[in-house]
C-alpha cells in the first residue's frame, strides 16, 4: 500500500508538474480522501523525507568511484527484497548509464526503506524514477528511465 501512495504522489505532484508547495496536512487529507490509510500515509511521507535527506547527504559525501569494473554484493536482506530479475535490472541500468554507483545505492536504500514483502520489477522502476528525479544532474538518466518505463508496452523491456 505504501508503494501505491508513493506512485500516486509521484504521478499527481511530480510527474504532472503540479504545484509542489503543498501543505503536509492538506496532502494527508487528500490521501485520506483518496482512500489510503493514515498509517500508510505517514510511512510514505517519512520515506519521501528520507529520500530528500539521502539526496542532501549525497551532495556532501565524497564517494570515490574508480574506473575499474566492480560487482555489487547484496546482503541477505537485500536479496530477500530484490529478486534476481530486479538485481539484473539494476545491473542493466548501470550498464546503460541510467544509474551511477551513487544513484544505485540510493535506489537500494529507498527500496530497503519500504515496508513491504511484495516488491516487484515494476515497483523498482518507479523507485528508480523517484530517485533520479530527486537528484540534481540526472535529467538525462531520468528521461531515459522514463522512456524505458513507458515503452515496456511496446515490448522494449521485459
Amino acid at each position: 500500500m505504501m508503494m501505491d501512495i508513493l506512485m500516486y504522489l509521484f504521478e499527481t505532484y511530480i510527474h504532472s508538474d503540479a504545484e509542489l508547495q503543498v501543505n503536509q496536512d492538506e496532502l494527508e487529507d487528500e490521501l485520506l480522501r483518496a482512500g489510503f490509510e493514515q498509517s500508510d500515509i505517514y510511512k510514505a511521507l517519512i520515506w519521501l523525507e528520507d529520500l530528500a535527506a539521502l539526496q542532501q547527504s549525497e551532495e556532501h559525501a565524497a564517494i570515490s568511484v574508480s574506473g575499474a569494473v566492480s560487482t555489487r554484493i547484496y546482503t541477505a536482506q537485500e536479496m530477500d527484497r530484490l529478486d534476481v530479475e530486479c538485481r539484473g535490472f539494476l545491473m542493466f541500468l548501470e550498464q546503460v548509464n541510467v544509474l551511477t554507483t551513487e544513484t544505485r545505492e540510493m535506489v537500494i536504500d529507498r527500496i530497503m526503506g519500504l515496508e513491504t514483502d511484495d516488491f516487484e520489477l515494476d515497483d523498482l522502476k518507479w523507485i528508480v524514477l523517484m530517485v533520479l528525479f530527486n537528484v540534481p544532474g540526472n535529467e538525462n538518466a531520468y528521461t531515459l528511465m522514463e522512456e524505458l518505463l513507458y515503452s515496456k508496452e511496446q515490448g522494449i523491456l521485459h
